[in-house]
């Protein structure tokens, strides 16, 4: 592949956006496209003679399930609400709902003050956007033919978090990145009949990646593609007239590894106008496309090694040996990464020398160049397959600096970031992720993830910023990407690491076991995580375990090392 150096106004109160370039009235993906008849709705409405605040409870419970145009949900409704009401604004996700009722109620009529703290929000096709806010509305209710029905309420749709993991299911979409050679994950929340998935989830990718994902990702199939639906377990499309080959191949790609890791067993026969999509192909499995597989598996052998002392030694078995050159026997290194190739970036420099710190490329067996100096650098970031390396120059200056492949000099430039309203702190920590699309950054303490898009001229920026985990703000100090796509997020608190699943719709707390926090940093392979705790380095499987414990890394017991995956 690559071989160079390498984020319901109506009744939203108070909202302070957490994500850059939000859309302030969109419609919930309803994710029925290719199954037109109507889905059953088991025990819907209200119960006889319900109480009126059971029954408003009930209503958002229902309002979860979009099946049938809101069916469920509006069975608790007068028949004047139920016209009036627009379930088309955006779909808010709160903590949890509290009610109080309102003065001035009277026989056979009733209102409540709704409220909670709004967490984030579900956007058209299922993809999830953290937010921080209050939601308040007012709810009316009145009596119906002896039957509490709710009368009047606002626009939109809003349920608890909890009926978001009890009646959705995330899936992974797959879009290609820009150079057409990695396989990017589109995190969606689906609410679906397993026996309409796989269309469900065709339809979806149809329909192109996430508006906040879409500046990180190429150009989608022509409009004339359509998926024209299931038959005798056939997935057909129409359209692809004049379409290339390599392009139906990774399409073809994409639908295939979007059905595996849904569980939609194949192989899977997809055709195109009456014909194969891929010509003399009938059956496709993952198999055709391993080379793009995006299961952390297969993503290729990970290296372990360590920085202690100032020196960089590589981890085997149960011993530890120098690395070649000067990161291995320089006693001055501060940070570093390394690239699967050999390809280095580092920081020399001790802390608190009031000399400035050296920032400084090369190779295990050739040159090194120094790329410039300042007073602080944070850990450097490769891109994949080393094209290029990232840091931050004194918290704020995002610098990128490229090797030309055919003169071998260092360009750097600045990467321009779009930060939330109100944010700007200083970067600690700036990590890529493995397909370079996504990137993670600590901002005083906080956790964000910004979308990296490119320009036409080959630079970079960082755009749809959002912060994640705000339960942790201020007490983040190390993060970074786990091959699965998800954050490992070393803290300073009571719970020192936390999983952060990619879209930002939830975090958990790893064992804490024997870790003494502060966790200062964090590394992952497809198997193995590793932290530096305030006394060691330690590592626990990634999965598996049935009680995970972090133990000590051999080799280096008693040493308080910093992990370095070379990727």
């Amino acid at each position: 592949m690559r071989k160079t150096l390498a984020c319901l106004m109506v009744a939203l109160t108070a909202l302070t956006t957490s994500c850059a370039s939000l859309p302030t009235n969109s419609a919930p993906h309803v994710i029925r496209s290719f199954t037109p008849d109507e889905t059953e709705t088991q025990d819907a409405g209200p119960k006889d003679g319900q109480e009126p605040d059971l029954l408003l409870r009930d209503f958002y419970h229902a309002s979860a399930t979009p099946d049938g145009d809101y069916e469920a949900a509006r069975a608790y409704l007068t028949e004047g609400a139920s016209t009036a009401w627009d379930p088309t604004g955006q779909q808010l996700v709160v903590d949890s709902i509290g009610m109080t009722t309102l003065p001035g109620s009277s026989v056979g009529q009733r209102s409540f003050a709704v409220h909670g703290q709004v967490v984030g929000t579900v956007r058209p096709g299922g993809s999830y956007s953290p937010e921080r806010g209050d939601y308040e509305a007012t709810i009316d209710m009145e009596m119906v033919d002896g039957q509490w029905r709710i009368s009047s309420l606002p626009e939109g749709v809003v349920f608890e978090r909890t009926e978001l993991r009890n009646q959705y299911q995330p899936y992974n979409l797959y879009f290609f990145d820009q150079d057409d050679q990695e396989l990017v994950t589109d995190r969606r929340w689906v609410h679906s009949r397993r026996e309409t998935l796989a269309s469900d989830l065709i339809g979806l990718l149809m329909e192109g990646p996430s508006e906040r994902l879409r500046p990180a990702l190429t150009g989608s199939l022509p409009s004339r593609v359509t998926y024209t639906g299931e038959r005798d377990g056939i997935y057909t499309f129409s359209g692809f007239s004049g379409v290339s080959e390599d392009e139906r191949a990774r399409f073809a790609a994409q639908v295939v590894w979007t059905l595996a890791s849904a569980g939609v067993t194949g192989p899977y026969m997809l055709e195109a106008d009456g014909q194969s999509l891929i010509d003399g192909t009938a059956a496709l499995d993952t198999d055709d496309f391993i080379a793009a597989s995006p299961l952390v598996e297969t993503v290729g052998e990970t290296k372990l090694y360590a920085l202690s002392s100032g020196n960089v030694v590589q981890v085997e078995e149960r011993s530890t040996h120098p690395v070649e050159g000067s990161l291995g026997a320089a006693g001055d290194v501060s940070s570093v990464d390394i690239a699967g190739g050999g390809e280095w970036a580092a920081i020399f420099g001790k802390p608190g020398d009031d000399e400035d710190d050296i920032f400084r490329v090369g190779t295990f067996d050739g040159a090194e160049a120094e790329v410039m100096r300042a007073g602080t650098f944070t850990r450097p970031a490769f891109e994949p397959d080393a094209a290029a390396v990232w840091t931050v120059v004194d918290g704020k200056q995002i610098l990128r600096t490229v090797r030309s492949a055919a003169t071998g000099n260092l360009t750097t430039g600045e990467v321009k970031v779009e930060l939330p309203k109100g944010v700007d702190g200083n970067i600690s920590v700036l990590r890529l992720s493995r397909t370079g699309t996504r990137v993670v950054m600590v901002i005083d303490g906080s956790l964000y993830t910004g979308i990296v898009r490119r320009q036409a001229s080959g630079e970079r920026s960082i755009v749809n910023v959002c912060e994640y985990a705000q339960e942790l703000a201020g007490s983040v100090i190390s993060a970074d990407w786990r091959p699965d796509g998800s954050l490992l997020v070393g803290t300073t608190s009571t719970t020192p690491v936390m999983r952060v699943e990619q879209d930002g719709s939830s975090m958990t707390a790893m064992s804490a076991g024997n870790i003494s926090a502060p966790v200062v940093a964090v590394a992952a392979s497809p198997s193995t995580l590793y932290v530096t705790d305030a006394n060691a380095l330690l590592q626990m499987p990634a999965s598996g375990a049935d009680n995970p414990i972090w133990r000590e890394v051999p080799g280096l017991e008693g040493v308080r090392a910093l992990p370095i995956t070379s990727r």
